[in-house]
């Protein structure tokens, strides 16, 4: 592919080729229990960290492609590699298979045959070719067509089609395109994209397309103008909205909360869900939102869109029309599945936040005058909603004014001749007036001289449309003998003949008369069908007083399909097309359910093109009409609102775009320049996510140099401002392709850094992860070294699941995880710990870092699949024994930054979150505050923070928290401003340093102090213990060692002391008494390096024979307090070996000959397991030595941390720099300081079961008990009842009278059907119902069931609602907007503008009220009041 092989592959000096696993004998890794360790953190010299599986040997070739797949969480894993030379440039997934290509021709690690494309499938594992007689050449391009299991091939190549083939997957057969595929130029498909609608695929790269001249360019059928969801349909989105500006809405009970309370801004909203713009309900209860309009609408549907404010949302609703109350049947789609379903009383509203909106349509069009939307369910507080529109039919124009619809460019308009005035008649709906105009003219008068009136109704897109003139009835406005007929012209535009037709007005009611049926095609911006109506030739009727009258009421337009073609046309402006044909470049539209058959190789007519074919016509134009093979796009998006984006490598040099490079849109018919003149470089990819469009490619500004470079490689253009937005500074090379998955964008290309703002970088090695909520790059997750040419999704997840993706590319290093020198474990794996990487990036330099640390938080790694341990390893010989001259420590492993040496945990008390604080080689940003060394590290929400104060100049390599809420940091540094060197003490608590509490220590001569170790022991919890390279503390002389009491505040020596240098120190004893040293220790004049120290006596001695230990120690441990079980390692005197030694009580011996000579070994800790080994003399069966840093072995090759069971090795964890060489490990640490080996034990699981039963058994006995024993109670509370009925007959008669308000009417008729049969619990009730019986009996109600006037309750569910509501006694004002006398039993008389309470409004037609005046109360028409 052209695009991708503008720059060189860039390789790191140096390869981490492990050959990490050679004889993989185990069934699995060891089980550590670090869940008895508390939190456990992992911390290192490292970019990247694997664990060892039953793989064999790991070696990666660089000019192989490899195919990875990552995890969700980001996590690496190896699939197959391709030929040498091969490359993998696209792929998609189809159900669970996933199909990638490129140019290559085997696959896998078993090399499976495959000519350019082939397929994987999770689940197995297993690699196949597809088919025998695929694409002959290299394939750029892949777009998986889910719904008809149709894989869409691009590339170069000419069969089985011209750079476009289709793989069926159903049968297993290639076969060429609809449209043949492509010629010209370079004959590439460099991308196959579909629109925001999913109904069609675009073509683009370097090809050349002819149309018929003057072809006929439609629109989709989704309406441009509106913002796609996939909760709408291309027949839902063409309905234009009913302007509900003017009409009487009502949401109750509303939230109190200001803005959230304003229901008229859910109309059209102004902006995203939020406030101003969602309306949410009362807090615990459901809403009922009433729309009255007064005026006919001809409806099709409710648009819904729900609000996802947190607490808040709709789950249910039903939709009731006004004046009929019918609750609507309505039918939608699915989003999640693509399904039509239909729904009544409780329809489904997507709590999805990807779905702007739902399009819930009637069966068929209903004339209304207003609608009531009950939220019935919801989730957390209240319902709520975002957005609510009333869908026409279609479209529709008004004679008598006309709002502008929501999501529409203007409204509907009308245009007239001769003199017109309005006219009101009373219609059969209460409160309701239709307007009309009307116009008289003289009996014989010609149509030409008479008066015509003119509807230009606004359609949104194109469809076949009915077209109706609603013919205003006479009788109401008694104008009868005025009437005569008319003639109507319809001309539905995009060069169709006009339909005529003479109607007669002479209808005494209201009449919808059809006046066309046919396409109607917007086809321009300014396209506008228009309906005409003026004087019939011949008009029937002799008139009145020598007068005809013309009476103008509405157009309505009724949508039968959105699927629509036309053969007329219009031009492009600008175009050159000669009068055979017109050229166009790069780009191609084809509808998905085109059952046309044509050839793209040749000239495509006018029935096939689509109005953004148009886009290639202009981009053909816009180059001069010269081309090249070295011209052509490779990315296209399109943004909901219909604009289309287009990239590549091109120049515009004609038109209004003239200048433009690399990048360029599409929008109302032509293209249109981005801000500042496009990219400066190719552009290879796209991803839109909301309004913002993702760029990558090998650019590194605008045209204009209008970033300060700050666009390397990537580049974010926001739809909405219109302008570009840097992703830090870029990456430090170019980028193949981006993907979007769990709100991150993830980049592959040929880089090593992600840059932050001031272009200081994190490591990145092909492949960088850009946070789209945070706006800053975090991290990926897992780690790899190479020039990554393709990210893409796999399978759809599930609701509970992340995105999975594939990736691919040039691998040099990888490692499972990535992470900035530290991981979390945790134990909950099935073959090995679960791996969560720190959040967020840390950098090697301080002086040029500024941005702010990410803050984004990862998620655990679950390794899947077998594993397997290590051949074990057979203990040599001891080392030679050495001279009793103490030897100098070696210097300390590398530990390039970003590197993180030590570690402790921290109960942080303003959060009650348990943080670590880290400490090592690095820096960040936090609060623009640029920090290094030490930071605090909350793994709840994958942030960090720095210490206040003073900074720190070095490197740290000891941190220690004590009872006090104390910090010592202990390394080779020095703190900014203070005399501290090497130590400095933090207050926790009060965030600052502690300058004055603690001496500092003291360097040797011509050296400087090194502290290694800071540790307490119970014994002695008062103090911490120091240890290191030093002379003194303060005035005290305590060479290596010293113990800093923090109740005092002072320092003093241990015993007599010790002469040389300490690495590391540990604890014995049943009260940790014993304390156990190691490095290079000098004791009594004799050569020790390890030694011992008794708390009670204050003495030090050796611990075995010197001579046995063969040179300085860097780590040691001791096991479970077990000073007759200590190991011990270092190197050898003369640094040429490594070694480690084990000591039983009584002699030291070698465990570790078989370690080659770059082993450095930085930690050594006994873990718990919780599994089991082999026991033996040297470790228990319930634990192992975890042994870390950076080793190398002839039985596993190199690894960071093995496990050793007292007879063999087991490599566990393999690390990588960001420069792909070996990592080390330096600590485990873990917020446990004692934690137990003792391993639980369970009861086996047909016990446990047992258990269970017998639990369940007797639970159910008592529940039986219980039931008996209120049953008992219940029939003798039944028996004297029965003498107490005369008790009732004190009742009757006070209520033999008609309720005295409608609500209780309800209520007594209704609660008897949602109680049931009288209860222990409702005894009041059942007396209450005998009552209502009784009234209802003696005095018949003209409001019950079958009273006309009132439409009571039909279901106990509403009935409830009408209950609660009269219990609350929920009372508002409102205004009588006519006079109504109120004549009739239980009417409330009214004058116009008499103020009233209304009670109860729960029905459509009559509310209950009440005048405030007189007290009265009774029913009036809703629609009189306001």
């Amino acid at each position: 592919m052209h695009s991708h092989s503008s720059s060189s592959i860039r390789w790191p000096s140096i390869f981490f080729l492990a050959t990490l696993f050679v004889n993989p004998a185990f069934a699995s890794l060891p089980m550590v229990d670090f869940s008895r360790m508390g939190q456990v953190g992992l911390a290192g010299a490292f970019a990247g960290l694997s664990l060892f599986n039953n793989a064999t040997a790991v070696t990666f070739d660089p000019s192989v492609s490899s195919l990875l797949a990552r995890t969700g969480e980001g996590a690496l894993t190896t699939l197959g590699t391709t030929n040498a030379g091969g490359s993998i440039q696209s792929g998609c997934a189809i159900n669970d298979i996933f199909y990638f290509a490129g140019s290559f021709s085997s696959i896998g690690n078993t090399s499976v045959s495959a000519s350019n494309i082939a397929s994987y499938t999770p689940s197995s594992g297993v690699f196949a070719a597809l088919g025998s007689n695929g694409p002959n050449g290299p394939i750029y391009s892949l777009y998986c067509d889910v719904s008809t299991s149709q894989l869409w091939v691009g590339g170069y190549f000419t069969s089985p089609g011209s750079s476009v083939a289709i793989w069926n997957t159903k049968s297993n057969s290639w076969s060429a395109p609809p449209f043949k595929g492509f010629i010209g130029d370079g004959a590439e498909v460099f991308s196959i994209t579909s629109n925001t609608s999913q109904n069609s695929l675009f073509f683009a790269g370097s090809f050349l397309t002819s149309f018929a001249a003057n072809a006929t360019a439609l629109n989709n059928t989704n309406n441009p103008n509106i913002p796609y969801s996939p909760g709408a349909t291309p027949f839902s989105s063409s309905l234009v909205p009913v302007p509900l500006e003017g009409a009487e809405i009502l949401g109750q009970p509303s939230s109190s909360d200001p803005q959230f309370s304003d229901i008229l801004n859910i109309l059209c909203p102004a902006g995203p869900d939020g406030p101003d713009n969602t309306w949410l309900a009362a807090n615990g209860n459901g809403a009922v939102i009433t729309v009255r309009d007064f005026s006919s609408i001809n409806a099709y549907g409710v648009r819904l869109g729900n609000t996802f404010q947190s607490g808040f949302g709709t789950t249910t609703f039903s939709v009731t029309s006004i004046p009929d109350n019918t609750v609507q049947t309505l039918s939608y789609v699915n989003p999640s599945t693509g399904q039509n379903m239909t729904c009544t009383a409780a329809c489904p509203l997507s709590t999805d936040s990807s779905i702007l909106y739902q399009d819930f349509i009637f069966t068929a069009p209903v004339t209304l005058t207003g609608m009531q939307i009950t939220l019935s369910g919801w989730r957390g507080e209240a319902p709520g909603l975002h957005m609510l529109q009333l869908l026409s039919s279609g479209a529709f124009a008004s004679s008598n004014g006309n709002l502008q619809s929501c999501f529409s460019p203007g409204p509907s308009n009308t245009a007239s001749t001769g003199q017109w005035t309005t006219k009101n008649a009373v219609t059969d709906i209460p409160a309701t007036l239709q307007t009309v105009l009307v116009s008289t003219v003289a009996v014989g008068t010609s149509p030409s001289q008479g008066p015509s009136f003119t509807w230009q109704p606004y359609v949104s897109a194109s469809g076949q449309y009915d077209v109706y003139l609603v013919i205003p009835g006479c009788a109401g406005f008694q104008d009868c003998p005025l009437r005569t007929s008319v003639q109507v012209t319809v001309f539905p535009g995009s060069g169709s003949q006009p339909w005529v037709s003479t109607i007669s007005q002479q209808v005494q009611s209201d009449t919808t008369t059809l006046v066309y049926s046919g396409p109607i095609v917007p086809s321009s911006t300014d396209f506008v069908t228009t309906v005409t109506m003026t004087l019939a030739n011949d008009p029937e009727g002799t008139g009145q007083d020598g007068q005809y009258e013309l009476v103008a009421g509405d157009v309505a337009l009724v949508l039968t399909s959105a699927n629509v073609t036309s053969a007329a046309g219009f031009g492009s402006s600008g175009s050159n097309a000669t009068s055979n044909s017109q050229h166009g470049f790069g780009f191609f539209e084809w509808p998905l359910s085109s059952s046309a058959s044509l050839e793209a190789t040749g000239t495509i007519p006018n029935t096939s093109e689509t109005s953004l074919d148009m886009i290639s016509i202009d981009l053909y134009n816009a180059l001069g009409a010269t081309t090249s093979s070295t011209t052509f796009v490779t990315a296209v998006a399109q943004h909901p609102s219909g604009t289309v984006y287009l990239g590549g490598n091109f120049r515009l040099i004609s038109g209004s775009t003239s200048g433009v490079s690399n990048i360029v849109a599409f929008s109302s018919g032509s293209l249109i320049s981005l801000p500042d003149n496009g990219l400066n470089g190719p552009v290879t990819s796209f991803v839109l996510s909301g309004n913002e469009l993702y760029v990558g490619g090998s650019f590194t500004d605008t045209n204009t140099a209008s970033m300060q470079g700050k666009l390397k490689g990537v580049a974010i253009y926001d739809v909405t401002s219109n302008s570009w937005k840097a992703m830090g500074a870029g990456v430090d090379g170019v980028v193949n392709n981006l993907a979007l998955a769990n709100g991150q964008i993830v980049v592959a290309g040929n880089f090593t850094e992600a840059l932050n703002s001031s272009a200081a970088g994190v490591s990145a090695g092909g492949l960088a992860t850009w946070s789209v909520s945070t706006g800053s790059w975090v991290n990926s997750g897992g780690f790899v070294v190479g020039n990554m040419t393709f990210i893409g999704n796999g399978t759809l997840p599930t609701s509970s699941q992340k995105q999975t993706q594939f990736v691919a590319g040039n691998v040099g290093t990888m490692a499972e995880y990535g992470s900035s020198g530290l991981v979390m474990l945790s134990s909950g794996g099935s073959t090995s710990p679960l791996v969560t990487p720190m959040g967020i990036q840390l950098t090697s330099s301080v002086a040029n870092v500024s941005s702010p640390a990410t803050i984004t938080k990862r998620y655990p790694h679950v390794r899947r699949g077998p594993s397997a341990w290590i051949s074990h390893l057979n203990i040599g010989t001891l080392f030679t024994r050495q001279s009793a001259t103490s030897s100098a420590l070696p210097p300390a492993p590398p530990a390039p930054a970003p590197a993180i040496l030590a570690g402790a945990f921290w109960t942080n008390v303003s959060t009650s979150h348990q943080v670590a604080i880290i400490g090592g080689n690095f820096s960040f940003s936090s609060s623009s505050t640029t920090s290094s060394a030490v930071a605090i590290y909350d793994t709840v929400t994958s942030s960090i923070s720095a210490l206040a104060g003073a900074q720190i100049s070095g490197i740290v390599r000891a941190v220690y928290v004590d009872q006090k809420q104390q910090l010592f940091v202990g390394g080779e540094f020095n703190l900014t401003g203070t005399s501290a060197s090497g130590l400095a003490l933090y207050d926790l608590s009060a965030q600052q340093w502690d300058t004055s509490s603690m001496q500092p220590l003291q360097p040797p001569a011509g050296s400087s102090v090194v502290v290694r170790s800071i540790t307490s022991s119970t014994y002695k919890s008062d103090a911490v213990i120091v240890a290191g390279s030093f002379t003194q503390a303060g005035s005290v002389s305590c060479q290596a060692i010293c113990l800093f009491d923090t109740t005092l505040n002072q320092w003093s020596s241990l015993g007599s002391g010790i002469q040389g240098d300490i690495s590391s120190v540990s604890y014995a004893g049943n009260n940790q008494d014993i304390l156990i040293a190691a490095g290079s220790i000098t004791l009594g004049g004799s050569t020790t390096n390890v030694a011992q120290y008794n708390f009670a006596n204050s003495t030090w001695a050796a611990i075995g024979n010197s001579a046995d230990i063969p040179g300085p120690v860097t780590a040691m441990t001791v096991n479970d307090g077990n000073s007759s079980s200590i190991f011990a390692a270092g190197r050898t005197a003369d640094g040429s070996s490594p070694f480690m030694m084990f000591w039983d009580g009584v002699s030291w011996s070698s465990v570790g000959s078989s370690l080659q000579g770059t082993t450095n070994i930085s930690q050594l800790l006994v873990v718990p397991l919780l599994n089991t080994h082999s026991a033996n003399s040297i470790i228990e069966s319930d634990r192992m030595l975890m042994i870390s840093g950076a080793l190398s072995d002839s039985s596993f090759g190199s690894a960071s941390s093995v496990l050793f069971d007292g007879s063999s090795f087991i490599p566990y964890m393999a690390a990588v720099t960001a420069q792909g060489a070996l990592g080390s490990i330096s600590s485990l640490f873990y917020s446990l300081a004692n934690f137990s080996f003792t391993q639980q034990q369970f009861l086996a699981t047909g016990i446990v079961i047992l258990i269970s039963i017998a639990i369940a058994a007797g639970v159910v006995f008592l529940l039986a008990l219980i039931g008996i024993l209120w049953t008992l109670l219940s029939r003798r509370d039944d028996r004297v009842a029965k003498y107490s009925a005369s008790d009732d007959d004190d009742d009757d008669n006070s209520v033999q009278h008609r309720p005295s308000s409608l609500l209780e009417h309800i209520n007594a008729a209704t609660r008897s059907t949602i109680l049931g049969a009288p209860g222990p619990l409702n005894v009041i009730g059942a007396e209450k119902d005998e009552v209502a019986r009784k009234a209802i009996t003696a005095e018949p109600d003209p409001f019950g069931p079958d009273g006309s006037n009132y439409l009571r309750a039909e279901t106990p569910s509403d009935a409830v609602v009408g209950t609660m509501a009269a219990e609350e006694e929920f009372t508002r004002p409102a205004h009588a907007r006519y006079p109504f006398d109120g004549t009739g039993e239980g009417e409330l008389p009214l004058t116009a503008g008499l103020e009233v309470e209304v009670l109860d409004d729960r029905d459509a037609a009559w509310w209950y009220t009440r005048n405030p005046q007189t007290g009265q109360e009774g029913v009036v028409p809703a629609a009189y009041l306001y």
